[in-house]
Order: C-alpha cells, then structure tokens, then sequence
C-alpha cells in the first residue's frame, strides 16, 4: 500500500495566518475539509490522517517556523517509512504569478527557508514539491515584508478558487505520482 507525507509550510500562530507565506497551512486546512479529517496537535505540529483510493495519507502542518521545517519533515517520514518521492511539499513561491501553481519532483530550495531546511535535514532535495504563486508586487529589499503580509481584499476574492486547484492537484498526486500530475497542471 502506498503511504504520502502532504505537508504545507506556514507559520504557526494567529499574527501569521492570512499572511501570503501561510498558503501551504491553508491549502492542507482545504485538504483536510474535503477529505473530513481534522487535525490533531502532535509532536512537531498538527496531523490528520486520511484515505484516498486506498492510500494512507499523513497531511502535516509543522508548529516550527518555516525555517526549522525540516525537523518534522524528517521526523514523520522516518516515523512513517514513507519513500521521499512519496513526499510533497506545498508552499508560496515568489517566482509564480498569483493564483497559479508549478509542480517539480526536485529542486533547490529557490532562496525559500522552508526548501532550506527540509533539504538540509533530509541531506537530499530530491523530493517533489507544489509551488504556489503569491506574486512578487513588491519593492527592491522588501521580499520580507511582502510574504509576512496579508492578502489583499481582491487576492482574498481570488483565494478560494487557487486554494481549490491546488487541493485537486494534491489528490491527482496521490493517486498518479508526481510525472502524471506535472504533465496535468505544468
């Protein structure tokens, strides 16, 4: 039986919520609504188990900040001997226009912290990944402050439709691996 490892990168606590660099815990909350699974707190961060066409699926939103989610990935997969191509991760990604989403089944970790960390902890980057657009409207030297901000009003409008793509693209994952999904949604 297949076994994934689904995890959405963001940062915990309420000041970072509807913040551009939390789409990856908003996408796995989206995830987890279609699938009627709820998420429990646990070592590392919240957890919720789910089924798909008979796949074991562990969805992770890490409790870490974006730059030490490396630790709980790693964690969960050795927990779970879950194989790295069976791993997934979703997150912003500056580089893509709003709303639009890029699948690669290796990379570097692209000037993103949480790319940085998982990479540096698992000591490999070969593992496939969701990239999420947030746009990159902002001035020279302030990358920063531009993902740690809140949507605007029309990205807000916007939100549920990408959100859903982006849940539609992770079951077809699940279910037809990562080369299906990439010729699909690329």
């Amino acid at each position: 039986m297949d076994k994934f490892l689904l995890v959405g990168l963001g940062n915990p606590g309420e000041k970072y919520q509807k913040n551009r660099h939390n789409i990856g815990f908003r996408i796995a909350d989206a995830f987890a609504k279609k699938y009627n699974s709820a998420f429990e707190t646990i070592k590392h961060g919240d957890m919720s188990t789910l089924k798909i066409k008979g796949r074991s699926v562990w969805l992770l939103k890490p409790s870490t900040f974006m730059n030490l989610s490396g630790n709980a990935v790693r964690y969960y997969l050795l927990k779970h001997k879950i194989k790295i191509n069976n791993l997934l991760i979703f997150t912003d990604d500056l580089h893509i226009p709003f709303g639009k989403i890029r699948f690669r089944s290796k990379g570097s970790d692209g000037g993103h912290n949480g790319h940085k960390s998982i990479i540096q902890m698992l000591g490999d980057s070969n593992y496939p990944r969701l990239k999420c657009g947030i746009g990159n409207n902002f001035k020279t030297g302030e990358q920063s402050k531009y993902v740690l901000s809140d949507w605007s009003v029309e990205e807000e409008e916007q939100l549920n439709d990408f959100i859903d793509l982006a849940v539609d693209a992770i079951t077809n994952f699940c279910i037809l691996g990562i080369n299906e999904t990439m010729s699909k949604y690329n």
